[in-house]
């Protein structure tokens, strides 16, 4: 996605018969790399419904989950801890949430 020299990278859930860049399933996610800082949103609750489900993460999407913090809470999930998904939003190196009733305001 994005056009010559300006990329942005969909994180998304695609059949493995299925042509790489062809149709998918679910888009869970963005990265940024053009912004500074960088931005990467992952909406966790579908993630984890995914890797449920037995969807296989490749290496750059987990280095992605990586960086927001979505991968460790992903393991404690899978060692049986009580977590809370959310849509998580990072900007740089910082790990941010949106606020509760700030949906929709510029």
């Amino acid at each position: 996605m994005g056009t010559s020299k300006l990329a942005f990278y969909r994180i998304v859930v695609a059949d493995s018969r299925k042509a790489q860049d062809g149709r998918f399933l679910e888009v869970l996610g963005y990265y940024d790399p053009l912004r500074r800082p960088r931005e990467i949103r992952v909406d966790e609750a579908r993630t984890f419904e995914w890797m449920k489900k037995g969807a296989q993460v490749s290496e750059t999407v987990r280095s992605l989950l990586r960086r927001t913090g979505t991968w460790e809470r992903w393991s404690r999930i899978q060692s049986g801890a009580e977590v809370t998904p959310e849509v998580v939003f990072m900007k740089g190196e910082k790990r941010t949430t949106p606020e509760p009733g700030s949906a929709g305001r510029s």
